[in-house]
C-alpha cells in the first residue's frame, strides 16, 4: 500500500473504530485522526450538544462540511458512525484512501454502547439503536472497500485481522 493512502474506518458506534485506529496507526507507522474530535474542535461544542440543541439535520450538515474539507495522507481516519449518511463526505474521504468497514452484529454493538444519550449518536426521533443499525449496515457495505468481521473478537484480534487483510 502506498504510504500516502489513508485507511478510513467506518462502522457503528461502539465497533471500536477509534480504539482499533490508534493501535493500527502505531503498528503501521501512520498518523491517527478521529473525525468526531475534529468536529468538536472546529465547532467548539460536544457532538451531543449540537444534536440536542441544533437537531440531527444540523449535525449532519456540520459533519458533512467538516469531513468534506479534510485532507490527510498516511493516516488512519476513524469516522463517526453517521459519516455514511453523506455521499459527499464519503467521496471526499475515499478520494485518497480505502474505506474499511468494522463489522459487528447488532447484539455486540448494543452491549458495547452504554451511554447512548450522551455519546453524540445520530438517532432520529422514535428510532432505536436497532433501527439505526438496520439503516446503516447497507451504507457501510456500499462504501466499504474492505470489510473486517470483528464479531466475538477483542480489539487486538480485530486489529491483527485488519492488518492481514490490508
Amino acid at each position: 500500500m502506498e504510504n500516502t493512502k489513508n485507511i478510513i474506518l467506518i462502522g457503528m458506534p461502539g465497533a471500536g473504530k477509534s480504539t482499533i485506529g490508534v493501535l493500527l496507526a502505531k503498528a503501521l507507522g501512520m498518523d491517527f485522526v478521529d473525525t468526531d474530535i475534529i468536529i468538536q474542535q472546529r465547532t467548539g461544542r460536544l457532538l451531543q450538544d449540537i444534536i440536542d440543541n441544533d437537531g440531527i439535520d444540523a449535525f449532519l450538515r456540520v459533519e458533512e462540511e467538516v469531513l468534506s474539507s479534510l485532507e490527510f495522507t498516511n493516516s488512519i481516519v476513524a469516522t463517526g458512525g453517521s459519516a455514511v449518511y453523506s455521499d459527499k463526505a464519503m467521496a471526499a474521504l475515499k478520494k485518497n484512501g480505502r474505506a474499511v468497514y468494522i463489522a459487528l452484529p447488532y447484539e455486540e454493538v448494543e452491549r458495547r454502547i452504554t451511554n447512548i444519550t450522551t455519546r453524540g449518536i445520530v438517532l432520529r426521533s422514535g428510532n432505536t439503536l436497532l433501527d439505526a443499525y438496520n439503516e446503516r449496515v447497507p451504507l457501510y457495505e456500499k462504501y466499504a472497500d474492505l470489510t473486517v468481521d470483528c464479531s466475538g473478537k477483542d480489539i487486538e484480534s480485530s486489529m491483527r485481522e485488519l492488518v492481514k487483510k490490508l
